[in-house]
């Protein structure tokens, strides 16, 4: 064996190459005040992670505290070091790794909703097609004119996706989605 590929009883030996990179949901609870958004976040492009999805909204009004979920890649150990160095801020009161507990409770992944709002112009038999495959998605229409259709659609981020994909031959304009909110299944909470 090569005597830089030999175990040294440290995690840091493991090449880059032997793990996989992986999407993984962060779900990070924190106080409610100005600039706590912008430390974590701050965390990310700091060290060049990248963030996928970012949803932050206040979700307990009396204790002001917000939750923060962060949808990122990266190897296992770069997703570890990503929620140690989460949990030393200050204002952050716990960090998940939903994708994690999820695999620990006996399921793929945690249970992840995004809602879309999608513009596509069409007329004619565009139109109409345009109809029924919004239908068949379960997308709503909440508005409409003689030249254009705003869809709200909500389900799984590749629903969403696979809408996308068929609504861009129909005339898509212009899409705006809220990025992922998720939770994990069973009685516990974060």
């Amino acid at each position: 064996m090569n005597a830089q590929h030999q175990p040294t009883g440290s995690a840091y030996f493991i090449d880059k190459e032997t793990q996989a990179v992986e999407n993984h949901t962060l779900s990070v609870l924190v106080s409610n005040e100005p600039g706590v958004l912008a430390r974590v976040i701050g965390l990310f492009s700091g060290r060049g992670y990248n963030i996928e999805s970012l949803t932050v909204s206040e979700t307990e009004h009396e204790a002001h505290l917000s939750r923060i979920t962060i949808v990122t890649r990266g190897t296992p150990h770069v997703l570890e070091q990503i929620k140690a160095q989460l949990e030393r801020i200050v204002p952050v009161h716990r960090v998940v790794d939903l994708t994690v507990r999820a695999v620990e409770l006996g399921a793929d992944r945690p249970v992840e909703r995004e809602l879309a709002l999608i513009k596509v112009a069409g007329s004619g038999d565009a139109r109409v097609e345009s109809l029924r495959l919004a239908e068949a998605f379960r997308a709503k229409v909440i508005d409409a004119t003689v030249g254009h259709f705003i869809f709200e659609i909500t389900g799984k981020p590749s629903k969403i996706d696979q809408f996308i994909a068929i609504m861009k031959p129909m005339g898509l304009i212009e899409v705006c989605r809220t990025g992922i909110a998720a939770l994990n299944r069973g009685p516990q909470g974060m």
